[in-house]
Protein backbone atom coordinates (compact mmCIF):
# COMPACT_ATOMS: atom_id res chain seq x y z
CA UNK A 1 0.00 0.00 0.00
CA UNK A 2 1.43 3.49 -1.25
CA UNK A 3 0.21 6.75 0.12
CA UNK A 4 1.00 9.75 -1.97
CA UNK A 5 0.86 13.65 -0.73
CA UNK A 6 0.87 16.05 -4.26
CA UNK A 7 1.88 19.44 -3.99
CA UNK A 8 1.86 21.95 -6.60
CA UNK A 9 3.99 23.68 -6.98
CA UNK A 10 3.95 27.56 -8.71
CA UNK A 11 7.62 27.31 -10.48
CA UNK A 12 5.98 28.39 -13.92
CA UNK A 13 7.86 26.66 -16.79
CA UNK A 14 13.73 25.32 -21.21
CA UNK A 15 15.65 22.28 -21.92
CA UNK A 16 18.66 21.52 -24.35
CA UNK A 17 17.37 18.10 -24.89
CA UNK A 18 19.90 15.63 -24.56
CA UNK A 19 21.03 12.53 -26.69
CA UNK A 20 19.48 9.83 -26.77
CA UNK A 21 20.76 5.62 -27.45
CA UNK A 22 50.06 -19.78 -34.11
CA UNK A 23 47.89 -22.84 -33.90
CA UNK A 24 49.51 -25.94 -33.02
CA UNK A 25 49.33 -28.93 -35.14
CA UNK A 26 48.51 -32.53 -33.49
CA UNK A 27 51.15 -35.13 -33.40
CA UNK A 28 49.55 -37.36 -35.72
CA UNK A 29 49.68 -34.90 -38.61
CA UNK A 30 53.14 -35.82 -38.65
CA UNK A 31 52.47 -39.35 -38.30
CA UNK A 32 52.65 -40.84 -41.50
CA UNK A 33 55.91 -39.77 -42.35
CA UNK A 34 57.40 -40.46 -38.65
CA UNK A 35 56.02 -44.15 -39.62
CA UNK A 36 57.66 -44.46 -42.41
CA UNK A 37 61.02 -43.40 -41.61
CA UNK A 38 60.67 -46.09 -38.68
CA UNK A 39 59.96 -48.64 -40.91
CA UNK A 40 62.87 -48.05 -43.11
CA UNK A 41 65.13 -47.88 -40.08
CA UNK A 42 63.62 -50.95 -38.78
CA UNK A 43 64.74 -52.90 -41.81
CA UNK A 44 68.42 -51.70 -42.20
CA UNK A 45 69.21 -51.72 -38.17
CA UNK A 46 66.41 -52.76 -35.13
CA UNK A 47 68.47 -50.75 -32.74
CA UNK A 48 68.26 -47.98 -34.51
CA UNK A 49 64.76 -48.79 -34.82
CA UNK A 50 64.04 -48.99 -30.85
CA UNK A 51 65.58 -45.58 -30.77
CA UNK A 52 63.54 -44.07 -32.86
CA UNK A 53 60.23 -45.75 -31.18
CA UNK A 54 61.49 -44.22 -27.70
CA UNK A 55 62.26 -41.15 -29.35
CA UNK A 56 58.97 -40.41 -31.00
CA UNK A 57 57.10 -41.59 -28.13
CA UNK A 58 58.76 -39.04 -26.18
CA UNK A 59 58.08 -36.48 -28.93
CA UNK A 60 54.50 -37.44 -29.43
CA UNK A 61 53.97 -37.23 -25.13
CA UNK A 62 55.45 -33.85 -24.81
CA UNK A 63 53.27 -32.59 -27.79
CA UNK A 64 50.25 -34.17 -26.65
CA UNK A 65 51.45 -32.42 -22.87
CA UNK A 66 51.86 -29.18 -24.43
CA UNK A 67 48.06 -29.54 -25.99
CA UNK A 68 46.74 -30.39 -23.00
CA UNK A 69 48.12 -27.11 -21.33
CA UNK A 70 47.95 -24.89 -24.05
CA UNK A 71 44.26 -25.97 -23.77
CA UNK A 72 43.74 -24.95 -20.39
CA UNK A 73 45.96 -21.66 -19.95
CA UNK A 74 43.01 -21.03 -23.12
CA UNK A 75 40.16 -21.97 -20.45
CA UNK A 76 41.85 -19.83 -18.16
CA UNK A 77 42.03 -16.82 -19.81
CA UNK A 78 38.48 -17.06 -21.15
CA UNK A 79 37.57 -17.34 -17.49
CA UNK A 80 38.91 -15.03 -16.21
CA UNK A 81 37.62 -12.74 -19.04
CA UNK A 82 34.06 -13.80 -18.35
CA UNK A 83 35.23 -12.68 -14.58
CA UNK A 84 36.00 -9.27 -15.31
CA UNK A 85 32.80 -8.45 -17.49
CA UNK A 86 31.05 -5.57 -15.98
CA UNK A 87 28.21 -3.44 -16.15
CA UNK A 88 25.25 -4.82 -18.64
CA UNK A 89 24.24 -8.09 -17.25
CA UNK A 90 20.66 -9.04 -17.91
CA UNK A 91 17.71 -8.25 -15.58
CA UNK A 92 14.64 -8.25 -17.57
CA UNK A 93 11.78 -10.52 -16.85
CA UNK A 94 9.38 -12.14 -19.58
CA UNK A 95 6.63 -9.68 -20.85
CA UNK A 96 3.78 -9.88 -18.43
CA UNK A 97 -0.26 -10.63 -20.28
CA UNK A 98 0.13 -6.61 -20.69
CA UNK A 99 3.48 -6.79 -22.73
CA UNK A 100 5.20 -5.22 -19.86
CA UNK A 101 8.45 -6.44 -18.40
CA UNK A 102 10.35 -5.98 -14.54
CA UNK A 103 13.67 -5.09 -14.83
CA UNK A 104 15.73 -6.00 -11.58
CA UNK A 105 19.08 -4.64 -10.65
CA UNK A 106 21.45 -7.97 -10.51
CA UNK A 107 22.83 -8.72 -7.31
CA UNK A 108 26.08 -9.82 -9.10
CA UNK A 109 26.48 -6.39 -11.22
CA UNK A 110 29.40 -4.77 -10.40
CA UNK A 111 29.27 -0.57 -9.34
CA UNK A 112 29.99 1.26 -6.10
CA UNK A 113 29.75 4.89 -8.04
CA UNK A 114 31.06 7.94 -5.69
CA UNK A 115 32.12 5.32 -2.62
CA UNK A 116 34.60 2.94 -3.44
CA UNK A 117 32.69 -0.68 -4.38
CA UNK A 118 30.49 -0.71 -1.36
CA UNK A 119 27.29 -2.80 -2.44
CA UNK A 120 24.55 -0.95 -4.24
CA UNK A 121 20.91 -1.91 -2.67
CA UNK A 122 19.04 -3.17 -5.54
CA UNK A 123 16.17 -1.75 -7.25
CA UNK A 124 13.57 -2.28 -9.70
CA UNK A 125 11.32 -0.82 -12.09
CA UNK A 126 8.54 -1.98 -15.20
CA UNK A 127 9.21 -1.08 -18.83
CA UNK A 128 7.11 -1.84 -21.95
CA UNK A 129 8.36 -4.92 -23.80
CA UNK A 130 10.06 -3.01 -27.13
CA UNK A 131 12.61 -1.28 -24.38
CA UNK A 132 16.28 -1.94 -23.69
CA UNK A 133 18.99 -1.94 -22.06
CA UNK A 134 21.96 0.64 -23.24
CA UNK A 135 25.15 1.05 -22.66
CA UNK A 136 26.84 3.29 -20.28
CA UNK A 137 30.10 4.82 -20.87
CA UNK A 138 32.63 6.35 -18.47
CA UNK A 139 32.80 8.95 -20.65
CA UNK A 140 28.84 9.25 -19.73
CA UNK A 141 28.14 13.34 -19.80
CA UNK A 142 26.35 12.09 -16.53
CA UNK A 143 29.46 10.97 -14.99
CA UNK A 144 30.30 7.67 -13.41
CA UNK A 145 27.17 7.76 -11.10
CA UNK A 146 24.80 7.48 -13.90
CA UNK A 147 24.33 3.36 -13.30
CA UNK A 148 21.96 2.13 -15.66
CA UNK A 149 20.28 3.82 -18.87
CA UNK A 150 17.23 2.56 -21.03
CA UNK A 151 15.43 3.43 -24.14
CA UNK A 152 12.77 3.23 -26.87
CA UNK A 153 13.15 4.83 -30.12
CA UNK A 154 9.35 5.11 -29.99
CA UNK A 155 8.50 6.62 -26.52
CA UNK A 156 11.76 8.03 -24.35
CA UNK A 157 14.67 7.10 -22.07
CA UNK A 158 15.26 5.91 -18.85
CA UNK A 159 18.68 6.81 -16.47
CA UNK A 160 19.74 5.78 -12.88
CA UNK A 161 21.71 7.95 -11.00
CA UNK A 162 23.11 6.56 -7.46
CA UNK A 163 25.07 9.33 -5.78
CA UNK A 164 26.67 8.56 -2.55
CA UNK A 165 24.34 10.84 -0.09
CA UNK A 166 27.37 12.16 1.71
CA UNK A 167 28.40 14.23 -1.05
CA UNK A 168 25.37 16.15 0.34
CA UNK A 169 25.56 16.28 3.59
CA UNK A 170 28.15 14.70 6.01
CA UNK A 171 26.49 14.06 8.50
CA UNK A 172 24.16 11.24 7.01
CA UNK A 173 25.56 7.80 7.86
CA UNK A 174 24.72 4.12 6.13
CA UNK A 175 21.29 3.78 6.32
CA UNK A 176 19.95 7.11 4.57
CA UNK A 177 16.34 8.04 4.32
CA UNK A 178 15.36 10.52 1.54
CA UNK A 179 13.83 12.57 4.84
CA UNK A 180 17.62 12.97 5.86
CA UNK A 181 18.66 13.90 2.34
CA UNK A 182 15.93 17.03 3.08
CA UNK A 183 12.34 17.97 1.72
CA UNK A 184 11.65 17.71 -1.70
CA UNK A 185 12.34 20.99 -2.27
CA UNK A 186 15.88 21.21 -1.26
CA UNK A 187 16.35 17.61 -3.08
CA UNK A 188 15.22 18.69 -6.37
CA UNK A 189 17.10 22.10 -6.21
CA UNK A 190 20.54 20.13 -5.62
CA UNK A 191 20.03 17.56 -7.92
CA UNK A 192 17.40 18.58 -10.60
CA UNK A 193 20.60 20.20 -12.48
CA UNK A 194 22.46 16.95 -12.54
CA UNK A 195 19.24 15.40 -14.47
CA UNK A 196 18.57 18.05 -16.55
CA UNK A 197 21.97 19.75 -16.74
CA UNK A 198 20.43 23.26 -15.90
CA UNK A 199 18.74 25.29 -13.31
CA UNK A 200 15.59 23.52 -12.57
CA UNK A 201 13.82 27.29 -11.13
CA UNK A 202 10.80 27.90 -12.62
CA UNK A 203 10.57 23.95 -14.64
CA UNK A 204 9.03 22.10 -11.74
CA UNK A 205 5.25 21.66 -12.34
CA UNK A 206 4.49 19.18 -9.72
CA UNK A 207 6.21 17.73 -7.14
CA UNK A 208 4.37 14.55 -5.00
CA UNK A 209 5.55 12.20 -1.98
CA UNK A 210 4.75 8.63 -1.40
CA UNK A 211 5.50 5.96 0.86
CA UNK A 212 5.64 2.31 -0.08
CA UNK A 213 7.00 -0.14 2.30
CA UNK A 214 8.54 2.25 4.64
CA UNK A 215 9.97 3.95 2.24
CA UNK A 216 9.72 7.83 1.12
CA UNK A 217 9.47 8.67 -2.52
CA UNK A 218 9.63 12.10 -3.91
CA UNK A 219 8.23 12.77 -7.52
CA UNK A 220 9.19 15.75 -9.26
CA UNK A 221 7.61 16.42 -13.15
CA UNK A 222 9.61 19.30 -14.92
CA UNK A 223 8.69 21.11 -18.06
CA UNK A 224 9.85 21.90 -19.96
CA UNK A 225 12.47 19.38 -20.43
CA UNK A 226 10.11 16.48 -20.30
CA UNK A 227 10.90 14.48 -17.39
CA UNK A 228 9.63 12.64 -14.50
CA UNK A 229 12.09 12.44 -11.94
CA UNK A 230 11.87 9.59 -8.79
CA UNK A 231 13.88 10.33 -5.92
CA UNK A 232 14.49 8.10 -3.17
CA UNK A 233 17.53 7.05 -0.45
CA UNK A 234 18.89 3.67 0.85
CA UNK A 235 22.15 2.26 2.40
CA UNK A 236 24.26 5.08 2.07
CA UNK A 237 23.07 6.72 -1.49
CA UNK A 238 20.74 8.68 -3.07
CA UNK A 239 18.84 7.13 -6.37
CA UNK A 240 17.38 8.89 -8.88
CA UNK A 241 14.82 7.51 -11.17
CA UNK A 242 14.73 9.95 -14.48
CA UNK A 243 12.04 9.26 -17.04
CA UNK A 244 12.15 11.79 -20.28
CA UNK A 245 11.48 12.00 -23.71
CA UNK A 246 11.17 14.84 -26.47
CA UNK A 247 7.87 16.86 -26.82
CA UNK A 248 6.23 14.40 -29.35
CA UNK A 249 6.90 11.32 -27.46
CA UNK A 250 5.64 13.04 -24.40
CA UNK A 251 2.57 14.08 -25.90
CA UNK A 252 1.88 10.27 -27.33
CA UNK A 253 3.20 8.17 -24.49
CA UNK A 254 2.44 10.54 -21.04
CA UNK A 255 0.63 7.42 -19.60
CA UNK A 256 3.45 4.96 -20.16
CA UNK A 257 5.82 6.91 -19.08
CA UNK A 258 4.17 7.70 -15.29
CA UNK A 259 3.65 4.13 -15.08
CA UNK A 260 7.54 3.80 -15.31
CA UNK A 261 7.79 6.49 -13.44
CA UNK A 262 5.75 5.42 -10.62
CA UNK A 263 7.41 2.00 -10.70
CA UNK A 264 10.45 2.47 -9.52
CA UNK A 265 11.22 0.79 -5.84
CA UNK A 266 14.26 -0.35 -3.77
CA UNK A 267 14.21 -3.75 -3.30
Amino acid sequence: MGTTLFITNPFSSIFHHQYLPSPHLPPHHFLPKRVSAVHGAHNQNPISSTALNRRWALVSGVSLLSSAALGLQNDCLAAVKQGLLAGRIPGLSEPDEQGWRTYRRPDEKSGGHGVGWSPIIPYAFSVPQDWEEVPVSIADLGGTEIDLRFGSLKEGRVFVVVAPVRRFSDVIGEDATIEMVGPPEKVINAFGPEVIGENVEGKVISMSVAEHSGRTYYQFELEPPHVIITATAAGNRLYLFNVTANGLQWKRHYNDLKRIADSFRIV
